[in-house]
């Protein structure tokens, strides 16, 4: 269960506003990840750009299948097969070097050195299950100094107590208990901020949380939400947050990617989202969140579904299912994308000069 209530007459939170800097810290072009399958190619991620500054969380929103994990995935050279990254540019700049490097990501050997070297490093990454994302027969201690060890170069007797001194950052009860169980024998609450106590433990640039909520409940789901934010602004970090729920995209970042069928149809600051947003898409995903103070009798959904990736509709991907389509252009024409602000993009021909 989910808290995907808004109250749209509170402000949304300027979250971490002072920490953000205008410097990049990854930097996303025309982000392309196909999957030859025996069917045909699937586009997952097909031209996505975006930009993630230092100290500033950038939620990655909306419905399945839209390509927002496998863009998390890319990022961290774990694509599976026959996934593969054909075109663009993902550089990383590793403001730590002396002087300041810059990676990119794409260009590396997923299984080298320095893959190997960013991962759990610079970029670490929260995955969406923990269940299936710890090994069921090796304690969390075990699995915390694989991390610790590959990267801090510490005895197993210091692993051990840096695992217990994360386990105790993320609050969890009795560290010294949990850091020598296994998975198994932890609640879904606990597993998580123990995926989170082992993607801090190397203090990452930049940590990328894939629905870390989604099995929660919303009073673990509220904590979770409260200790990430804590974390992020004690340790500086910027955050990817991949969501499906705009109520935690209100409570938790700055800047919003919209997501569909493998493309960014909207990038804009929070407020702007929700207060004034531009496409179709956006609005549609808005106005199917319930709201607090306006009672309905049923809620909004947006028509249709998200098409097959096999059968992805000519022009604007989005048409069939949009309630604003323009005969003759949507259907025909794939839209661009516009730079509304500098801070602010859409990909809609409502907005063009279509």
């Amino acid at each position: 269960m989910e808290t995907n209530i808004v109250d749209t007459d509170m402000p949304i939170s300027d979250t971490n506003t002072a920490a953000t800097t205008l410097e990049p810290l990854l930097d996303v072009t025309n982000l392309k990840t196909h999957f030859k399958v025996r069917e045909g190619t699937v586009k997952s991620v097909d031209g996505v750009s975006f930009k993630i500054h230092k100290g500033q969380t950038t939620a990655v929103v909306g419905e399945s299948g839209c390509g927002k994990s496998i863009t998390a995935r890319s990022i961290m050279q774990l694509v599976p097969k026959p996934g593969k990254i054909v075109a663009g540019e993902i550089l990383f700049h590793r403001y730590q070097d002396s002087p300041p490097t810059v990676v990119d990501i794409h260009r590396e050997d997923p299984n080298g050195s320095a893959m190997r070297r960013l991962r759990g490093n610079d970029i670490a990454m929260i995955f969406q299950e923990p269940m299936t994302s710890f090994s069921p027969v090796h304690s969390l201690s075990n699995q915390m100094y694989e991390t610790l060890r590959n990267h801090k170069k510490v005895s197993r007797k210091d692993a051990l107590e840096l695992s217990i001194n994360a386990l105790r950052r993320v609050k969890m009860p009795k560290p010294e208990q949990i850091a020598v169980s296994y998975p198994h024998q932890l609640s879904g609450g606990m597993r998580q901020r123990a995926m989170i106590a082992m993607a801090l433990s190397c203090e990452p640039s930049l940590l990328i949380a894939d629905e870390p909520t989604t099995a929660l409940d919303v009073t673990t789901e509220a904590q979770i939400l409260d200790l990430l934010r804590e974390l992020r602004d004690r340790l500086g970090m910027a955050m990817m947050f991949i969501t499906h729920n705009l109520g935690v995209v209100a409570e938790i970042a700055e800047h919003v990617q919209v997501m569909y069928l493998g493309k960014v149809v909207e990038s804009a600051p929070v407020r702007q989202i929700f207060y004034d947003a531009k496409h179709p898409y956006t609005k549609s995903l808005l106005m199917s969140v319930p709201q607090l103070n306006h009672k309905v009798d049923r809620l909004a959904t947006i028509q249709g579904s998200v098409p097959d990736p096999f059968s992805i509709p000519t022009g604007c991907p989005f048409h069939p299912r949009c309630p604003d389509a323009m005969p003759g252009v949507c259907d025909v024409k794939v839209p661009q994308p516009l730079q509304l602000t500098p801070e602010r993009q859409v990909s809609c021909h409502l907005y063009g000069d279509a």
